[in-house]
């Protein structure tokens, strides 16, 4: 369509993970039945980009990124990792 399918639940997606040491073959969190909003568990795309970076050795809580004035951000914004992939 011309919204390049972006217009149809934007709340909910989907992501797979494996390697690295996770505890695998397991779902997290759950939709309503449509499928449409996160009724269990949402998980936030920085937990899985904070889960990444745990598990190449990124200390998330104390790594930044300077923002173009220098001034130091955190990689993953307060967010943790998926503690049930840990």
């Amino acid at each position: 369509n011309k919204d390049g399918g972006r217009d149809h639940w934007p709340r909910v997606s989907c992501a797979l993970l494996s390697g690295g040491g996770m505890k695998h073959g397991q779902v997290i969190g759950s939709t309503d039945r449509l499928g449409g909003e996160a009724s269990e568990r949402p998980v936030h795309f920085m937990e899985v980009l904070a889960t990444l970076y745990k598990h190449v050795g990124i200390d998330t809580d104390t790594a930044t990124l300077p923002d173009l004035t220098g001034r130091p951000h955190y990689i993953t914004d307060g967010h943790k990792p998926i503690s049930e992939l840990i």
